[in-house]
């Protein structure tokens, strides 16, 4: 699972820092593969680290006592999880797990609360994601019980296309209905809309987003307002698609 730890940071929280301040902790920072299914945190686990993502899309799964299962959230490159660790927060209340393979950097989590107590600027941008998730997940709530499902597809691939490079997603239906918790055929009856219409193409473990543009249109309100509330607490994660910063001291 370990990668050379002289890699790039391309994660959008860790490339917003000055390089002083990154400097301060980043010989505690480890280069990691984050292969699909790889568990970030156990539901009601430890929290051993905290992930900053590179590339790669990570769900953030409720489970209920009976272990029904629901995505709560998603996070790539633009945010860092689990987020209850920047409020002394040992346990996570989640299971998070990779859904789209990729790559980051780890911190301790001992370590990455002494970060946030060394570098106030660190401390602040957890903050403000830890914000931004929030309002996603609140949106995610209101969309699950306001929108048709097709517009919650048409939500959730466009959440999953903000955190990838190109345009094809690999996704299988199974995986879909599981993190919009409903049926298998509700998803491929939701994706018939969406590929009949031409914003995407489906085949088997694998959707294209073919007009952007028009998918947004069609998910109307489900999508969007927690994407500008990301860009106002810490700025358009499109700005830096091929921002390298190198870890220093290392």
């Amino acid at each position: 699972m370990f990668a050379n730890n002289l890699s790039p940071v391309r994660n959008v929280l860790l490339s917003r820092l000055e390089p002083e301040e990154l400097a301060k902790f980043s010989r505690d920072i480890v280069t990691v593969d984050l292969p699909k299914n790889f568990l970030i945190a156990a539901f009601d686990g430890p929290i051993d680290y905290v992930y900053f993502p590179d590339s790669g899309i990570a769900s953030i799964v409720a489970i209920s006592p009976e272990g029904n299962k629901a995505e709560a959230g998603m996070f790539g490159r633009e945010g860092f999880s689990p987020v209850q660790a920047a409020v002394g927060a040992g346990v996570s209340p989640h299971e998070i797990v990779m859904q789209a393979a990729g790559s980051g950097h780890r911190i301790a989590y001992t370590k990455f609360l002494t970060a946030m107590e060394s570098s106030r600027p660190f401390a602040h941008i957890v903050a403000c994601y830890s914000q931004a998730l929030a309002i996603q997940v609140t949106y995610t709530a209101l969309s699950n019980v306001s929108h048709p499902v097709d517009e919650r597809l048409a939500r959730w691939l466009l959440m999953c296309h903000d955190r990838v490079d190109g345009d094809e997603l690999n996704l299988t239906h199974e995986y879909i209905s599981l993190m919009l918790a409903v049926r298998r055929p509700s998803v491929t009856t939701a994706l018939h809309v969406l590929e009949g219409n031409r914003f995407i193409r489906s085949e088997r473990g694998r959707i294209s987003i073919r007009n952007r543009a028009a998918l947004e249109e069609f998910a109307h309100d489900a999508y969007g307002k927690p994407e500008k509330e990301y860009e106002r607490l810490i700025g358009t994660c499109a700005s830096l698609p091929s921002n390298i910063v190198p870890l220093l001291g290392q």
